[in-house]
């Protein structure tokens, strides 16, 4: 049976709940469109999917197929099942808050990923104790030698998606990035809509 296909809405976020051994298909619909993602632990919120903790335990910056992503208490929450993108994904950047867009030059309320963390979490009567680091889907930060960022573009193709299999029972939050400032979703400077599909035990 086909699995239902829903919307991450451009410039909002969206949640779903995950038992443990179903996955998430995640998808780059237009193929240019950063999505952030966090995992919470069903039983406790406290304990969430961690950037910081991730990268000392695969010993690199990007994720792969068949890695494990920890949470704050090392334990693995998901497995990176299935990528069909080059794999450029970031760990290194917080996610975007009003903050930000301050610092970039907005004067009025700009729609963030912080933001649309805790409106989706709301929607399933959920609340978050802090906004983790997310898992950068498609998010392009080149690195150079010194140590230096940048932002680039992403590298990803209409289509593109990732599967992420649930290691325990947890919560998924997604937000298609409302940045228009920087050529994160790419060099139109439009965020789009992106989908996402729950399929089953693997």
């Amino acid at each position: 049976m086909t699995p239902t296909r829903y919307t991450i809405p451009a410039r909002r976020g969206k949640a779903a709940r995950l038992n443990a051994g179903e996955a998430i298909r995640i998808i780059n619909t237009h193929g240019a469109q950063v999505v952030d993602t966090w995992a919470f632990s069903a039983d406790d919120m406290t304990e969430f999917m961690s950037m910081e903790h991730i990268r000392p335990t695969l010993g690199r910056i990007f994720p792969r197929s068949g890695d494990a992503l920890v949470t704050n208490r090392r334990r693995p929450i998901l497995h990176l099942e299935k990528d069909t993108s080059p794999g450029r994904h970031d760990t290194l950047i917080a996610a975007c808050d009003d903050y930000r867009y301050g610092l970039l030059g907005c004067t009025e309320y700009h729609d963030n990923c912080t933001d649309n963390l805790h409106a989706a979490l709301r929607q399933l009567g959920l609340t978050a104790p802090e906004c983790p680091s997310p898992l950068n889907l498609w998010m392009n930060i080149p690195v150079d030698g010194a140590g230096n960022t940048a932002w680039g573009e992403p590298l990803s193709k209409p289509g593109d998606y990732v599967v992420l299999r649930a290691a325990m029972d947890c919560v998924v939050a997604m937000s298609a990035c409302p940045q228009d400032i920087l050529p994160i979703n790419g060099a139109s400077l439009a965020p789009t809509e992106a989908h996402f599909e729950i399929i089953g035990r693997g």
